[in-house]
């Protein structure tokens, strides 16, 4: 079985589609795919599907999605694979498990290579670490399963995955940093700052980027933007660490006792010269975020 959750749902068994075009059912289908290989206990779902307000015919109701599911699959299997569809969405003790079959999972590559990168990154191989990083974010075609209701359970492993897939970026930009490629992250880092103004690594990540390009003015533009939006919407100044980032650009002072993430990033001990006030011309961007646009 292939199933995809990094975009729209996806879940193929023999090359059919078995997602059912019900709101609930595909909800269902959903959390069962994100626990695949896992019990799912019959509480859990009607939880994910009802919430607090669960109707007395829950369980019957229950029962008929797993059925719908179940024909899905049936269909989708057909009569040459010894297999039933019982057998691929089975009835556990308390509750269901979907069976892949040892199949592809997208956020379960995506969280493979994410780690792999990390791992590849502790071991100073950054050109290893990119293209893992790469790998990872080429899975996403969109938000994580942007065409199905979530309710409880389903909305804490969208979180936890969206929250991986944030990590992963930086990782990503890191990584190029590390290889001297501040030029070429400077349009992707720009679309990145500006989706995400209060986001504090990938505004510090513009800034170097841009010093280290010899744009020293928009550097320091990219401090005020992000400082106007912390201000703006939470009333609170940049973090001491951005604040002393801002100050080391501003005179060419090194880079000492900037967060983890530059030192580790950034040959911190000191900066390069500042170039002139120069604004560069505008390039495509290819932010690999959420899938929505090519990183090529």
């Amino acid at each position: 079985m292939e199933i995809n959750v990094l975009g729209p749902l996806r879940a193929l068994e023999h090359g059919v589609s078995i997602v059912p075009s019900a709101a609930k059912p595909r909800q269902l289908l959903a959390l069962l795919a994100l626990r695949a290989d896992r019990v799912v206990t019959v509480s859990t779902l009607m939880e994910e599907i009802w919430g607090e307000s669960i109707p007395r015919s829950a369980s019957t109701t229950l029962q008929t999605y797993i059925l719908q599911l179940r024909r899905k699959i049936s269909t989708a299997l057909g009569a040459q694979s010894g297999l039933q569809a019982k057998d691929v969405l089975a009835t556990q003790h308390g509750g269901y498990l979907l069976h892949t079959q040892q199949g592809l999972i997208d956020c379960q590559e995506f969280d493979r290579l994410a780690e792999a990168g990390r791992r590849a990154m502790e071991a100073d191989d950054a050109h290893r670490a990119c293209d893992l990083f790469q790998q990872a974010l080429a899975l996403w075609q969109g938000p994580a399963l942007v065409d199905v209701r979530v309710g409880r359970s389903l909305e804490l492993e969208v979180l936890r995955i969206e929250e991986t897939r944030m990590a992963t970026l930086e990782r990503w930009v890191e990584s190029g940093l590390r290889l001297g490629r501040h030029g070429e992250l400077i349009p992707e880092l720009q679309v990145l700052a500006a989706e995400h103004p209060l986001h504090e690594n990938f505004s510090a990540q513009l800034m170097v980027a841009l010093y280290r390009s010899g744009n020293r003015c928009r550097a320091l533009e990219a401090y005020q933007r992000l400082r106007g939006s912390l201000t703006e919407e939470l009333g609170l100044e940049p973090s001491l660490k951005l604040q002393r980032l801002q100050q080391a650009i501003l005179t060419g002072a090194p880079l000492e006792e900037q967060s983890p993430l530059l030192l580790e990033a950034y040959d911190a001990g000191t900066l390069p010269a500042p170039g002139p006030c120069a604004v560069a011309p505008a390039r495509p961007t290819g932010v690999p975020a959420g899938g929505r646009r090519s990183h090529a």
